[in-house]
């Protein structure tokens, strides 16, 4: 006669790992990643009662998924193995799936890219493309040795908060005619860019030993954790008050909420926490803030 109590812990441990398996995959392959990027996007149409167009969206996740994915399988990120994390080693075992899917999506990209007629900002968006490869690509030399951008001190957060907001705001300002340096914009994409530089920190205060040891000057490698903390909890509040003209009253209830989530992300954000308190909490924020203005819409 069969013993099911035998067997229902090897079934829940085989269903977990399974879970765990799809989890790994969403959040190391940059597809949360870029589902956020689609979200931040999605929460600047709303703001002017649009949703976002399908095909834009479908644009702006296949682009971050190349971006970050080409990034993430660049040679020299396996010659300096100095701190292997889960995410670090899942993404060394899926090496050659990372690399497809940058090409797929980059294939995807340029499609769409080319269908819907984008070539007239291609000045625009070609300079964004350009941060996003040189983040990690040799650029200059400095004392005989090749830096990319992100090795330039305490510069790699406000690119990525500047490619972000540019993407996520003058996209969608872009497609809807809307004069970048009008009022409304600029309060929106100083209220985005400021918001993504204080989440930006908490990869800083992530990577802390690993920048140190490769020699990059980050925030917490010059100024300690402690104070990166509080300047990244002073930009948050700040872009907390940057609000645009014509958000009710009522709504900004709603929209504190991301607010006090990031905030409580940066507090207790540590190098020794476990990678999904970054890929999925901290990344997973800017969900959070979509789902906020989606309510209030």
């Amino acid at each position: 006669m069969r013993n099911f109590g035998d067997s229902t812990p090897a079934s829940a441990t085989t269903s977990f790992a399974g879970l765990k398996r799809c989890v790994d995959a969403l959040l190391y392959s940059s597809a949360w990643l870029a589902a956020a990027a689609v979200g931040l996007t999605w929460a600047t149409f709303l703001f002017w009662r649009v949703d976002v167009p399908f095909r834009l969206a479908m644009l702006i996740f296949t682009a971050t998924l190349f971006l970050y994915n080409i990034d993430s399988v660049l040679p020299y990120k396996y010659s300096q193995q100095l701190v292997l994390s889960e995410r670090k080693l899942w993404m060394i075992n899926h090496r050659r799936e990372l690399f497809l899917l940058a090409l797929g999506s980059l294939a995807v990209a340029g499609l769409l890219f080319w269908l819907d007629g984008w070539e007239h900002l291609l000045g625009f968006l070609g300079h964004l493309a350009a941060i996003s490869l040189l983040y990690s690509l040799p650029v200059a030399r400095v004392k005989g040795k090749w830096r990319a951008l992100r090795d330039f001190p305490l510069l790699k957060v406000f690119l990525i908060a500047y490619v972000w907001a540019a993407v996520t705001v003058w996209i969608p300002a872009f497609y809807l005619s809307k004069p970048l340096l009008s009022p409304v914009v600029l309060v929106l994409f100083g209220r985005r860019f400021l918001f993504i530089l204080a989440l930006a920190f908490v990869f800083d205060i992530r990577d802390y030993t690993k920048d140190r040891l490769t020699g990059t000057r980050t925030f917490p490698g010059v100024f300690g954790v402690k104070a990166t903390k509080i300047f990244a909890l002073t930009v948050l509040v700040v872009s907390s008050f940057l609000i645009p003209q014509g958000v009710l009253h009522h709504s900004l209830l709603v929209l504190t909420v991301p607010t006090l989530l990031a905030g409580a992300i940066i507090w207790f954000a540590d190098e020794t926490r476990p990678d999904y308190y970054f890929a999925l909490l901290a990344d997973g924020v800017m969900l959070v803030q979509f789902l906020a203005v989606y309510l209030v819409s």
